[in-house]
């Protein structure tokens, strides 16, 4: 019904924003990774999923079709709500989560909070082979890089460093260089944390 916002950019929190569109301020709920992509600007433009349900009528903005798209998706999953959605788009990078869907890998997904082991599954098990198709991915490639990123990531934390504060800096480095072996991503993150 509402596909996108443009105006005024009046109140911007990590969670939510208000957009004057013509005198009339929209409340409209955001992830994390939204609120990164919004410019310090007057005006923004946010694509839309209007969320209606018996009490509310909630607007969940975007910064990237992509981004909405993904949301979408996961909302067809039995169990996925629109929050839940949103802390997983706040939790990791759209594309993160793509690639974890296209390569099972349930331990990026289930490392969400609120998100269990059975809705891991779920989510990849209901939206791998829609995906595969739809941003047209090799299977093995991603499998390939997943698997020197987690096993940098296990070698790390072993090594007594923080999970989390592992991941950014190892998702940081696979961006830069994705055929990056298990032992220069190490490297790398070692000089970094």
């Amino acid at each position: 019904m509402i596909a996108h916002l443009q105006g005024k950019l009046v109140e911007k929190n990590p969670t939510e924003v208000v957009i004057d569109c013509g005198g009339v301020g929209y409340h409209v709920n955001i992830s994390l990774h939204t609120f990164s992509l919004i410019p310090n600007a007057d005006f923004i433009k946010l694509y839309t999923h209007l969320q209606i349900k018996e009490d509310a009528h909630t607007l969940f903005g975007f910064a990237e079709k992509s981004e909405r798209e993904i949301f979408r998706m996961l909302l067809s999953v039995s169990g996925i709500g629109a929050n839940i959605a949103r802390t997983m788009l706040s939790s990791i990078e759209p594309r993160q989560i793509i690639n974890a869907i296209a390569s099972g890998d349930v331990g990026v997904i289930q490392s969400i909070k609120g998100i269990g082991s059975k809705t891991a599954q779920r989510v990849i098990l209901d939206l791998k082979e829609k995906v595969l198709k739809l941003y047209d991915l090799d299977e093995v490639s991603v499998v390939q890089n997943n698997t020197n990123r987690d096993e940098a990531l296990s070698a790390l934390e072993v090594l007594g460093f923080v999970r989390k504060t592992s991941e950014k800096v190892v998702e940081k480095i696979v961006k830069e260089d994705p055929d990056a072996t298990v032992e220069t991503i190490i490297k790398k993150a070692l000089k970094s944390l």
